[in-house]
């Protein structure tokens, strides 16, 4: 792997269900508008974060890798 991964189990896990509520609702909710897109965006990010692990924004900050 090229990164190591700096996001635990539970918080991969709050990260998809936080990011796929997010992403639901910028689409259904509020639709083809600004806040929906930003929305629908910040939750596709989450989700990616979720799914590997790894968060860009925690490794500039200096978050040591957890385990678990």
């Amino acid at each position: 792997m090229w990164y190591r991964k700096n996001v635990g189990a539970r918080e991969r896990a709050a990260r998809l269900i936080g990011g796929g509520l997010m992403l639901v609702c910028g689409v259904v909710a509020l639709p083809a508008s600004p806040l929906g897109l930003l929305l629908g965006g910040a939750g596709v990010v989450t989700l990616l974060t979720g799914m590997f692990g790894y968060c860009p924004a925690c490794a500039i900050a200096g978050r040591e890798p957890t385990k678990g």
